[in-house]
């Protein structure tokens, strides 16, 4: 099994919990952590389950890493009251550029 096919499944159950959560408890930084959960769950799955390059996995990686950061930032402002670190939500999203890049430039790398 690909490990971003396991990553997709954490990532969508996820979505759906903060999803939950910020539908009945409030809190506006859990819409968009969970937004980009539930928006790159399928894609990472499709990555994890289509015959992939090295590089199309390793764009698969960065992106979860951004989301991850993303998400995780945002989460951690709701329940802990403070940021993971400072930036670490921009990070996020520039990883997620980054890679959304990598996997899009893999169609141009030969296997």
């Amino acid at each position: 099994m690909s490990a971003l096919v396991l990553i997709a499944g954490i990532f969508g159950a996820a979505g759906v919990g903060l999803s939950a959560l910020a539908a009945h408890a409030g809190g506006a930084d859990l819409n968009p952590a969970s937004l980009m959960l539930l928006v790159h769950a399928p894609a990472l799955l499709a990555l994890g389950l289509a015959p992939a390059s090295k590089t199309m996995r390793t764009g698969g990686l960065v992106l979860a890493a951004g989301v991850l950061l993303f998400a995780g930032d945002l989460a951690a402002r709701h329940f802990l009251e403070h940021k993971l670190f400072p930036m670490a939500a921009p990070t996020g999203g520039i990883a997620m550029m980054i890679g959304w890049l990598i996997v899009g430039l893999s169609a141009l790398v030969r296997r």
